[in-house]
């Protein structure tokens, strides 16, 4: 609990943004066009980081952001398919708490669910 409490404000909002654990993907990150992401997602580092690497960012922007940003809004509307597709994921307990702590057994957790969920 004490963890959690750390990693919030007094305002309740969180200290540790979604894009921060992006920056340490961003770098494997190959052969991909676009980059569906939701407002937690907006920043200008971010952004700019992602054209750096030729990626087209269909990102929101925040409510508070001062300029508006243009996306593609018919694109960010398929986003509920990748949305729906980790709910599905997390109905399976083992994936879910990830019992496996090793990446292989984790792996082989998710490509079993992944086969059973969407073979059925």
């Amino acid at each position: 609990m004490e963890t959690a409490a750390a990693l919030v404000s007094a305002q309740r909002r969180c200290l540790y943004p979604p894009y921060i654990g992006a920056r340490a993907l961003l770098s494997s990150l190959s052969n991909v066009e676009w980059l569906l992401g939701d407002r937690g997602h907006d920043a200008y580092w971010f952004r700019e980081a992602l054209q750096d690497k030729g990626i087209r960012p269909c990102i929101p922007g925040r409510k508070s952001r001062v300029e508006a940003v243009r996306y593609d809004k018919r694109r960010y509307k398929r986003r509920n398919r990748i949305e729906i597709m980790f709910g599905r994921l997390k109905d399976w307990r083992r994936v879910a708490t990830r019992y496996g702590r090793c990446p292989k057994v984790f792996l082989s957790a998710i490509a079993l669910a992944t086969t059973v969920t969407y073979w059925l």
